[in-house]
């Protein structure tokens, strides 16, 4: 008899009877504000998944031999809700952060889950605590998944016990100016064989150290370069996008591939989508190096570079660090006090007009 999966339809809702106060968006800095509630379902190899329960946000119960606590068999994700101007609140791709969730995972051997009954249940959490949806253009309720393994068990094997749970954040813009970015090609991010492409705990924990050092320097964060040539993998926990006229005289928005080092992000396979759409240059997905990047800067090719990701959306490069030297990168030559060069500020412009459901598209999925 096949186990239970998860079942929407059986949601425990337990509302808070100490409501917080509603949070002023000018107070609002990432993660670290919280709202009411959060969403918990727990699994066990002998039951399967049981009913869904939305209930007070509050501390888990977890046992000191926990998998998760030990091995760090767990993974997360990162998504958002929007408000638009007709009260409408929106999630955006919601279905590729499902996927992405169940492909990390199976790579860290944590039970399958019935991702559109677990969207439906992310839905609901959102619906009972949807007044700390903020209603300004650029805010947002950042919401994050998190699957762990819960097992009291000190044998390295797989976790028999599970626990997926979900709480809010209601969130400003990440980084409301440019950034400086530190070359790394010392220390790695993510290898080949590895797990980069995976959105795993553990591969965050280890970079904490190399970012705080670069943040003493003055920097924002690491650019991670790989292998001898120092291929251009990433940015601190962004995909990496470069705007320039490459070496054929082509202009071209440029990132690295997805080659199993780099993370799938939905902010950049939608960059990249609405790119394509416009059809007014080359867009790509290969490896780039940096020598490749200091003769664009020297030739005066480089346009723009850029980071993306759920949390900061795009935010433009300004200067980059590398060999001993910092290199100026072009945000806007028409004006010197912009935060984002053009391309990027269109993209952002286009990618946030759908979100907030300015623009129609399938992409932005109502709650």
């Amino acid at each position: 008899m096949p186990q239970p999966n998860i079942d929407a339809s059986k949601l425990k809702v337990t509302l808070t009877e100490t409501p917080k106060p509603d949070y002023d968006n000018k107070t609002l800095s990432f993660g670290k504000n919280f709202t009411d509630h959060m969403l918990c379902i727990k699994y066990t190899e002998e039951n399967g998944w049981e009913a869904p329960e939305i209930k007070p946000y509050g501390p888990l119960a977890i046992d000191p031999a926990a998998f998760v606590l030990n091995y760090s068999v767990e993974t997360f994700e990162g998504m958002k809700a929007y408000r638009a101007a007709d009260g409408t609140i929106n999630l955006f791709r919601p279905s590729m952060n499902m996927q992405r969730l169940s492909t990390s995972s199976q790579r860290i051997k944590l039970p399958e889950f019935d991702q559109e009954q677990f969207l439906q249940c992310i839905k609901e959490l959102v619906k009972v605590d949807q007044r700390f949806v903020p209603d300004q253009y650029g805010y947002s309720l950042y919401i994050r998944p998190n699957f762990i393994g819960t097992e009291p068990n000190l044998n390295l094997m797989y976790s028999k016990e599970a626990l997926l749970y979900v709480y809010l954040s209601p969130v400003g813009p990440y980084f409301p100016r440019t950034v400086k970015l530190y070359a790394n090609s010392e220390q790695a991010r993510a290898w080949p064989g590895g797990v980069g492409n995976f959105k795993l705990g553990g591969n965050y924990a280890p970079a904490l150290k190399p970012a705080m050092d670069v943040v003493a320097k003055g920097y924002d964060q690491i650019l991670w370069l790989l292998g001898e040539d120092h291929y251009v993998t990433e940015v601190g926990t962004m995909n990496f996008l470069i705007f320039w006229v490459n070496e054929d005289g082509e202009k071209e928005l440029v990132t690295a591939p997805l080659d199993g080092i780099i993370l799938p992000g939905v902010t950049r396979d939608s960059l990249l989508a609405l790119a394509r759409q416009w059809g007014e240059f080359k867009v790509s997905e290969r490896r780039v190096t940096m020598p490749e990047m200091i003769r664009a800067i020297a030739d005066g090719r480089m346009l723009e570079a850029f980071g993306a990701g759920t949390a900061c959306v795009v935010c433009s490069v300004s200067e980059i660090f590398y060999e001993g030297k910092s290199y100026a990168i072009p945000v806007d030559p028409s004006n010197p006090d912009a935060v984002f060069g053009p391309l990027t500020n269109r993209l952002r412009t286009e990618l946030l007009d759908i979100q907030y459901g300015k623009t129609p598209s399938p992409w932005a999925v109502p709650v």
